[in-house]
C-alpha cells in the first residue's frame, strides 16, 4: 500500500517539530515540512481575527498531501484555509489549543493538563513527540564508551520562558543539589542542553562538574538519545513539559528540577499534578529514591485512534 503524504505547518521550533513529526511517523506517513511564514500585517493579529484565506501567508503550498498536521499559532490560518480549500479529501489535525472555534479541524491533540474539551479533541497526557523506544536503543552506543561508573544520571536542561528566567544562582542551587544526591554517591552524569539552554548555563556547568563528568555542551540529538537510553534516573528542568514527557517514555525515574515562577503557571502546576498521580515524577529534593512507573507512549496511542477514521476520508 502506498504511504499517505503528510504535510507539517509548524512555526520552525523544536517542540514544535518533535510533536507534528512525532505523530506523522506513527501514522507511517511520508512527510514533508512547511515552515510558515504570515505578511507582516497578520503577524500582530490572533486566529481567531484571521481571514482564512491564502494571502495571510507567504508560504506557496502547491505539493499534494493527505494528511496536515499542524502546531502552533501561524500555522493554524493555513491548515484552516487547506481544509476548506480540499474538504474531505484531506485530515486536517491541530496539536495544542488552536484558540479558534475546533470545528475548523478533523481533530485537535492536546495535553489533559489543558483542560480542551470537544467531540474531535484527543486528550493526550503530557506532550506527544518523535521519540521511539527503537531511536533510543540504536543510538546507546553514542555516549557508553565515555561511561565510567555503574549508575548515570541524566540532567536535562531547558532554557528560560515567560515563566521562569533561569537566574544563575537558581542553577546553581540545582547543580549543588545535583553533586549531593547523585555524584557523590557514585553515579555519573550526562549533561544535556536543549536550544533555549542559555550559554552561560552550559558554561556553568563545565565549570561547577568535574571532569569525570559528561558534559554535552552543543545541540546532539544522538547525545539526547544517547542519555535516554543510558540513564538510570533522569533529572528534568521545570521549564519543559516536553522534555519531561518526553523522558517519560523510558520508564526510569524523573526528578523535575523546579524553580521560582515569573507568574503564574497553571498549566504546569496541572501538568507536574497529574505526572506525579502517574507516579512518573517528583520535585529534586534531598533524597533518592527508585520508583517504576508505566512507560509513557501517547504518540501511539493516538496515533491508532485517527488511523481508524481513515476510512471516512476521500484520499484517493
Amino acid at each position: 500500500m502506498t504511504k499517505l503524504k503528510g504535510l507539517l505547518l509548524t512555526e520552525g521550533m523544536h517542540g514544535m517539530i518533535s510533536q507534528v513529526e512525532g505523530l506523522a511517523k506513527a501514522l507511517n506517513l511520508e512527510f514533508i515540512h512547511e515552515k510558515i511564514e504570515l505578511n507582516s500585517f497578520w503577524k500582530m493579529i490572533p486566529p481567531k481575527l484571521t481571514p482564512a484565506k491564502d494571502f495571510v501567508f507567504k508560504n506557496d503550498i502547491s505539493k499534494k498531501f493527505n494528511i496536515v498536521i499542524s502546531c502552533g499559532r501561524k500555522s493554524v490560518v493555513p491548515s484552516i484555509f487547506l481544509k476548506n480549500k480540499f474538504g474531505n479529501k484531506i485530515m486536517n489535525i491541530h496539536i495544542q489549543d488552536p484558540k479558534v472555534s475546533l470545528n475548523n479541524f478533523d481533530f485537535v491533540v492536546a495535553p489533559e493538563h489543558d483542560g480542551l474539551e470537544g467531540i474531535n479533541v484527543l486528550k493526550s497526557k503530557g506532550a506527544i513527540h518523535y521519540l521511539t523506544e527503537a531511536e533510543l536503543l540504536e543510538n546507546t552506543n553514542y555516549l557508553k564508551p565515555q561511561i565510567k561508573k555503574k549508575k548515570v544520571i541524566v540532567f536535562i536542561a531547558g532554557g528560560p520562558n515567560k515563566y521562569y528566567d533561569f537566574d544563575d544562582e537558581i542553577i546553581e542551587n540545582i547543580f549543588v543539589q545535583t553533586k549531593k544526591n547523585f555524584i557523590n554517591q557514585g553515579y555519573q552524569l550526562i549533561f544535556i542542553p536543549s536550544m533555549r539552554t542559555p550559554r552561560r548555563t552550559v558554561d556553568k556547568a563545565q565549570n561547577f562538574f568535574d571532569d569525570d563528568q559528561i558534559i554535552i555542551s552543543d545541540i546532539d540529538k544522538k547525545a539526547y538519545l544517547s542519555a535516554l537510553s543510558l540513564a538510570d534516573h533522569i533529572i528534568v528542568t521545570c521549564d519543559s513539559t516536553s522534555m519531561i514527557s518526553e523522558a517519560a517514555m523510558t520508564g526510569r525515574p524523573i526528578y523535575v528540577a523546579q524553580m521560582p515562577t515569573i507568574k503564574k503557571n497553571i498549566r504546569f502546576q496541572k501538568f507536574f499534578e497529574l505526572f506525579k498521580s502517574l507516579d512518573i515524577i517528583k520535585n529534586l529534593e534531598d533524597k533518592v529514591e527508585e520508583w517504576n512507573y508505566k512507560k509513557l507512549n501517547e504518540t501511539h496511542r493516538i496515533s491508532r485512534y485517527i488511523e481508524k477514521q481513515f476510512k471516512d476520508y476521500d484520499f484517493s
